[in-house]
């Protein structure tokens, strides 16, 4: 009997719009033999199921449950496709845990850890993983520029500390240009990581858990003709992907090594995507962040080393549905 499975998209963020876009990508990928997939979409004005003829039905937030065809179905798992908040920052996944249903992502407590990028870089460190040397600042205390460039040396990062996707970050060059970058990302968020430039290629990677075993997917070299991996650079072909990398093994090897460091170290479940900066200097990959529900649309990264790795998506996505229940 096929089991049924809530893919949920959406959300609060300015995110939302890739979560779209993963969503149409996953349905098209679902196994139907396997699974009977529902589109539910979580916005600010409620939580909607969204059936095959574009008919929307209200969630009943009780149970999670949605009526079909005037019958009433409960999830057998959550299928989690919505970045940002609630769904990539740990609160779905606290609601989830209260009915009992299981999911395809991190649990609320490795959500919230790494959705927090000052936290992420700050375990990650006491671990003995390679990060860039940074400071956090609160939109509500008090602090200034020289402040900020006794501590860091120019070029930084500036970066909304929760979010993803790019939204809100600068690479600042000059002091002139600090004080904008940082009302930029205090625009998406209360909270701004500020962190020194390194100098290097960039990598990113997959790591998921199949049957207890960590994997790691091929690695992805990104090459940018921005500034950064910015949003453009993601979402409208400003930059090179190129899966798998080329790159010579002893530096894969680390790169592999330490993503599955990582996902140890978060106990991380489900698939999540790892970027690291391959440092010239010292020779080892830094871990710059952690995005524990990466993008799954035609132009994301996660589906084309999947396919690298000589998968189908169908397969994939099965396996992450089927790893959410003997993770529960």
């Amino acid at each position: 009997m096929r089991k049924n499975i809530a893919l949920v998209t959406g959300g609060y963020s300015s995110e939302s719009v890739i979560s779209y876009k993963s969503a149409n990508s996953i349905l098209q990928h679902i196994d139907t033999e396997k699974w009977n997939c529902y589109l539910i979409d979580i916005r600010l004005d409620g939580w909607f199921y969204i059936n095959t003829a574009g008919q929307i039905t209200t969630v009943d937030k009780n149970d999670f449950s949605i009526i079909e065809q005037d019958q009433k179905i409960i999830f057998d798992a959550v299928l989690i496709g919505l970045h940002g908040t609630p769904g990539e920052d740990g609160k779905l996944q606290g609601y989830f845990d209260c009915l009992g249903i299981p999911y395809t992502s991190c649990n609320a407590a490795s959500s919230a850890l790494t959705f927090n990028k000052r936290y992420t870089v700050a375990v990650a460190a006491f671990a003995g993983i390679p990060v860039a040397k940074s400071i956090q600042i609160f939109k509500h205390s008090a602090f200034s520029t020289d402040n900020i460039l006794s501590i860091l040396t120019l070029p930084v990062f500036v970066k909304p500390n929760n979010g993803g996707s790019s939204f809100g970050i600068s690479k600042v060059k000059t002091i002139e240009a600090l004080q904008p970058a940082l009302d930029k990302a205090f625009a998406e968020d209360e909270q701004v990581l500020v962190e020194e430039f390194i100098s290097g290629r960039e990598f990113t990677i997959g790591v998921f858990k199949s049957k207890g075993e960590i994997i790691a997917l091929p690695i992805t070299e990104i090459i940018t003709e921005n500034e950064f991996f910015d949003y453009q650079a993601k979402y409208e072909g400003a930059s090179q992907e190129v899966t798998p990398a080329q790159v010579d093994e002893p530096i894969a090897e680390q790169i592999r090594s330490t993503a599955k460091k990582a996902y140890a170290i978060f106990n991380c479940n489900g698939v999540i995507r790892i970027d690291f900066i391959f440092d010239d200097k010292t020779q080892h990959p830094f871990l710059l962040e952690i995005n524990t529900i990466p993008g799954q649309s035609e132009a994301s990264i996660i589906p084309q080393q999947v396919k690298a790795m000589g998968w189908t998506l169908k397969e994939f996505y099965s396996q992450l549905i089927e790893g959410c229940f003997l993770a529960k």
